[in-house]
Order: structure tokens, then C-alpha cells, then sequence
């Protein structure tokens, strides 16, 4: 036998709901409204205390008025009590003409000699007189037999000044509350007014949360925050923020160990927490562009800056040091390959040399020859290694003046020549120095003593770079076009594209913060010169991992080819 079974009715859920929006504006209306009833309240209270204040006071002083009048107080002691009486006539002028509830004369034994209701002339009065008879002025609210009312006592004088009975003057009540009541609808109307006006002003905060908080819900919002936190801190990069007055707000753990700073770099601008240097220039804006290559301490850093709707900034930095043990050793090898393979060509000449040597039995030939050739070579490196520490760059340089000697161009190394072993992007280097001993071969080949010669020099930190060759030289018109990718006056090969190699120099020394330009060499041809400010790393820290580039590899001589 099946059993079914009905699902449990669903509960009506009541609260605020989730649209931040939304609650804001109910929030900013319940303020509103509860401002405007507690003023509404705040005001009434004393406008109520204030009304009876000046009944009372009215009352009392008609009630003054009428003590004053001489003729009075002789009609008291001199006639009898009677609703025809002078006190009578008298009392009830003053009633009409003040409007006053009643004025009720009477005498010092408390007998009242004026009344509106003429019955009540002659009895005694329903409230305690002693306090104006014994010559006090009273004022108060209290209940009567005309009712509750406003009422004012004062002593009654005659000529001589002897107390002969008391004035009592009373003010409707119900007029009293009839002037406050005839304040509220005026009163509710200006809370009104206050309540529209806090609406609009909630309505108008409310849009402008909305904007800002992209219609999200606040368990929206404090998730991200808290998803926001765990990322920053999660990630293996670094990530700095900047407000619109430039100063950092944030700094996640990667970019606190990066550029070893702690939180007190916090509000504070780069230049304050790193101090002048271009890692300042780069978080601040003032150097532009991607992937910018910058040094903190013994790391290398690659930043990128991307501008916030709000005016500030983010700055991503990625740490090149971890793999700069596996990058140096493949770039040296890359390096060995490369010029081993220039030599090749020279080489198989020089065997085929030897082997013909050999088989005309001239052994003595033979055997000098050897020993020039080994002499020349070992000559060279040594030349190269003792001036250039780096080897990934000694061994380019020995493979280029193989390459050199083949078209029959001499590469020297200038005797200013003096690079140690702390490069902090050695194939960058390799790069740049690559295409620019191609670029000066292939202008360099076909001309008188053809001579290409390469200075290395290095200043603290900076290496600077030139390149001498005794071709054409370029044109001054043409210095700077020289470095626009694809700019050649050679016609490009079906394998690949020219106009390639020194806009690769540039972008990689502007991208270390340094310069590549382009000059007359003394005695003609051109004279590139490069500039890298921060090449070399500090006495006795380690070598960062270089940063790819954007193009061909730097070691391999096809990489620079580049024609003017």
C-alpha cells in the first residue's frame, strides 16, 4: 500500500529585503520618520505647557484688573450678596468684555457676591480662597463647578489697603486645548514637509549607494570582501593599491615580501615607503607601459599598472628570482650552442686546410698551421673572458668574431672594455648585443678595413654599451626611424621579417628604464650607444632570472640580424 505524504507549507519569511538599495532607503525613511515624530512630540509638549502658562496668566491678570477697580471692594463690604447686586453687574461686564469663563467676587468668609450661574450667589466657594485672602496672587489649573479651567486669584483691597474679599477669574480649559489642537494640523504639516524632504534626500543616498555598490546585497558584498581577502593573500603575485592622492591602501603578503615593506607602508605614497628609485617610478604612474622590468634589493620585479575608476591604481608585481639558477645555466648553454654553430662554417675550412696539408706530406705546414689557428682562437677568448666576467656574453662575443673574421670584418673588444659577473638580465644583454654586432657586420662588410669594435663599461649599478662599426653611417633624419619595428632598407627574406632587431633593443632598454640611441663614430660609420641604469646587481647578492623577451632568442646570431 503506497504512502504519500504532503510537503510541509512553506513559512512566510518577513525582514529587510536583500537589495542593498532597498534597505538603505527603508533605513534613511524609519530615520526620517522617527526624527520627525520625536520632534513633532518634543515640540507639543512644551507648546502644551506653554498655552496653559498664558491662560493662566490671562486669567490672572483680568483678575488683577478687576481688584483695582475702588468701587469694588466698598460694593462688597456695603451691599448685600444678590444676583442684582452692584458686585454682580460689575463682575459679569468684566466676564463679556474679557471673555473670561466666570469672575466670581467674593468675600473674606469665601461667600461668593458674583457668579454666571446667579444660583450659586451667596454659597460658598468650591475651591480653597485662603492663599488669595491671605494676599497672595495664585495661579493654577483645577476643577471647578463650571469644570476644569485656567484660573487666576488675587486679593480684594480697599482704599486703605485692608484685604475685604478675593477676585477669582477663570479661563475655559477647553479653549486652552482648542488652540493647541488648532496647532497640530500646522505643526503635522511642516513634519510632513521635514518627512518629504528626509524621503527624497534617503531616495537620492540611496541611488548613490546603488551605483557604487553595483545593486549588490550586503552578504553579497561582505562575501567578496571576504573572497577579496583570501585571493590577495592567496596569490603568488604581488598586488599593491593606490588611492587617487597616490598613497598606498593595500599591500598583500607577496608584495610585503617583495618589496620587503610592512603594513606602516600603508597611506603612505611609494616614494615614502621605498624611497626615489625607478620601483617608485613605476608604482606611482610616472614610468608607463607593460610588463616594466624593476629591481628591489636581490630580486628582479616585472610590474604592471592598471588605473580604477575611482583615480587610483593596481600594481601587479611577479618575482623573477625563484627559477634564476635553471635560467642562467640554459641561457649559458644556449649560448655555447650558438656560437659553436657560427664557428662550424670556419671550422670545416680549416679542416679541409688541414687535410690537404696532410695529403700533400707537408707536415711541417701542417703542424704550424695547427698552431696558429689554435694560437688566434685561444688568443681571442682569452681577450674576451678576461675583460667580460659574464660567460653567456664572453661566448657570444667569441662566436661573433668567428662570424666576423669569416666576412672578413675585425670585431674588437675595446680596451675600456671592464663588465664583472653580476648581470642582473644577462640575456637581455645577449640581446641587445647581438643585434647591434649584426646590425654593425652588415654595414660594416665590403668596407675599407672593416672593423667593428664593442665597449662594455660598467658604473655602480649601470652598464653602458657601445658599438662601433666603419660602415656608411645613418643619416640624421633617419636616427630615429631606425628603431621603428619593421623600419629596413634591405628587403626581407622569405623566411622571416626584417626591421625587427634594434626596435628590440630599444623596447628592451627602455623596459629596464635605460636608452638605446644612434650617433656618428669618430672617423665615420655609426655608434649605438645603450644605456641599462640598473644592470648589475649589488656586491654580493645574486643574479635575478632575466625576463623573456618578445621576440627572437637572444643568443642565437639570427636573432640580430637587422639591416639599415
Amino acid at each position: 500500500m503506497g504512502m504519500s505524504s504532503t510537503p510541509p507549507a512553506r513559512r512566510l519569511r518577513l525582514g529587510l529585503p536583500r537589495r542593498v538599495f532597498s534597505q538603505v532607503l527603508l533605513m534613511q525613511l524609519a530615520i526620517a520618520a522617527g526624527v520627525a515624530v520625536l520632534a513633532t512630540g518634543l515640540f507639543l509638549a512644551p507648546l502644551s505647557d506653554q498655552l496653559d502658562d498664558q491662560a493662566m496668566r490671562r486669567a490672572l491678570a483680568i483678575a488683577q484688573t478687576t481688584a483695582q477697580e475702588p468701587q469694588l471692594a466698598d460694593d462688597v463690604r456695603s451691599t448685600p450678596a444678590s444676583p442684582d447686586g452692584p458686585v454682580q453687574r460689575e463682575a459679569e461686564r468684566i466676564r463679556k468684555a474679557t471673555g473670561a469663563e466666570y469672575v466670581v467676587v467674593m468675600d473674606r468668609r469665601g461667600v461668593r457676591w458674583s457668579h454666571t450661574d446667579p444660583d450659586q450667589i451667596g454659597g460658598h466657594v468650591s475651591t480653597d480662597p485662603d492663599r488669595a485672602l491671605a494676599g497672595e496672587e495664585v495661579m493654577e489649573i483645577d476643577e471647578g463647578t463650571l469644570g476644569r479651567s485656567a484660573r487666576g486669584k488675587v486679593p480684594l483691597r480697599d482704599g486703605d489697603g485692608d484685604i475685604v474679599g478675593a477676585v477669582s477669574v477663570g479661563i475655559a480649559y477647553d479653549s486652552v486645548r482648542a488652540r493647541l489642537m488648532h496647532a497640530i494640523p500646522g505643526l503635522f504639516a511642516y513634519a510632513g514637509g521635514a518627512l518629504a524632504v528626509g524621503a527624497l534626500a534617503a531616495w537620492l543616498i540611496s541611488r548613490r549607494v546603488q551605483k557604487q555598490t553595483r545593486d549588490l546585497a550586503f552578504s553579497d558584498i561582505a562575501a567578496l570582501l571576504a573572497e577579496r581577502e583570501a585571493m590577495l593573500h592567496g596569490i603568488r603575485e604581488g598586488v599593491v593599491a593606490l588611492d587617487r592622492a597616490g598613497r598606498v591602501r593595500l599591500l598583500n603578503d607577496e608584495a610585503q615580501r617583495l618589496l620587503s615593506l610592512g603594513e606602516e607602508a600603508v597611506g603612505r605614497t611609494p616614494d615614502e615607503a621605498l624611497g626615489a628609485g625607478r620601483t617608485a617610478d613605476v608604482l606611482a604612474g610616472r614610468v608607463t607601459g607593460t610588463d616594466l622590468l624593476t629591481v628591489r634589493g636581490r630580486r628582479v620585479l616585472v610590474a604592471n599598472r592598471m588605473p580604477t575608476e575611482d583615480g587610483g591604481a593596481v600594481a601587479t608585481l611577479r618575482d623573477r628570482t625563484e627559477l634564476e639558477q635553471l635560467g642562467r645555466e640554459l641561457d649559458s648553454t644556449r649560448g655555447l650552442i650558438d656560437a659553436l654553430r657560427a664557428q662550424d662554417h670556419e671550422h670545416a675550412n680549416r679542416m679541409h686546410t688541414l687535410l690537404g696539408l696532410l695529403e700533400l706530406e707537408m707536415y711541417d705546414d701542417a703542424v704550424e698551421y695547427i698552431g696558429e689557428v689554435v694560437g688566434d682562437h685561444r688568443a681571442t677568448a682569452e681577450q674576451v673572458t678576461e675583460k667580460i666576467r659574464d660567460p653567456l656574453l664572453a661566448a657570444l662575443l667569441v662566436g661573433k668574431a668567428t662570424v666576423a673574421a669569416e666576412r672578413g670584418v675585425a670585431l674588437g673588444i675595446s680596451n675600456r672594455t671592464r663588465l664583472p659577473d653580476r648581470l642582473i638580465d644577462p640575456r637581455g644583454l645577449v640581446t641587445v648585443v647581438g643585434n647591434l654586432v649584426d646590425n654593425a657586420l652588415d654595414a660594416a662588410a665590403g668596407t675599407p678595413h672593416a672593423r667593428v669594435e664593442v665597449a662594455l663599461r660598467s658604473e655602480g649599478r649601470a652598464v653602458m654599451l657601445q658599438v662601433r662599426d666603419t660602415g656608411p653611417g645613418i643619416p640624421p633624419d633617419q636616427r630615429e626611424l631606425i628603431f621603428r619595428e619593421g623600419w629596413s632598407t634591405k628587403e626581407a627574406p622569405a623566411h622571416r621579417q626584417r626591421g625587427i632587431g634594434l626596435s628590440l633593443v630599444r623596447r628592451l632598454a627602455e623596459r629596464q628604464g635605460g636608452s638605446a640611441t644612434v650617433g656618428a663614430a669618430p672617423g665615420g660609420g655609426a655608434e649605438f650607444t645603450v644605456v641599462l641604469p640598473e644592470a648589475l646587481a649589488d656586491a654580493g647578492a645574486v643574479p635575478a632570472l632575466t625576463v623573456p623577451s618578445a621576440g627572437p632568442t637572444a643568443a642565437d646570431p639570427a636573432a640580430g640580424e637587422e639591416s639599415r
